[in-house]
């Protein structure tokens, strides 16, 4: 009788160990997500300049496309390995608004609207936001696909 007790607190364990991990994980992945954005709004803050901030719009912006053009394709097609081309044009302005995100800062500071200290902040913070986006995908986007 101990036996299959023990053997049951066992599953028990396991699955607050794995609970735990997913919680720490979130949470280590919120901190740095919050870093991130103040990075960008300490870069516009200290320097009295609010343009970074539109690099903000492309951290919004840029999952919008791969969103809407995934609905949009059509599932019915003749063969499964095929991507549509709404899924293409999906990824290629996705792709834009990350490039964008990346080079904005470059682009103000170049023609002297921010300093180099903001357009450095700018573009950390950016690294962190897109890396954090990058981590959360890749480790929680295929928790059901265990087959």
């Amino acid at each position: 009788m101990a036996i299959l007790y023990s053997v049951r607190n066992a599953h028990l364990l396991t699955n607050n160990v794995l609970f735990l991990r997913f919680l720490v994980s979130i949470i280590a992945l919120a901190f740095v997500l919050a870093i991130g954005f103040l990075l960008v709004i300490l870069s516009c803050a200290l320097y009295y300049n609010w343009w970074p901030l539109l690099v903000v719009a492309t951290y919004i912006l840029a999952p919008l496309p791969n969103a809407l053009c995934g609905r949009c394709s059509g599932e019915d097609d003749l063969m499964s390995d095929y991507n549509s081309g709404v899924i293409d044009a999906g990824h290629f302005i996705t792709g834009m608004f990350i490039v964008t995100g990346f080079c904005l800062p470059f682009v103000l500071a170049h023609a002297e609207v921010i300093t180099v200290p903001a357009m450095i902040m700018s573009i950390a913070g950016g690294v962190l936001v897109y890396g954090t986006i990058i981590a959360y995908t890749h480790f929680f986007a295929h928790q059901g696909d265990e087959f």
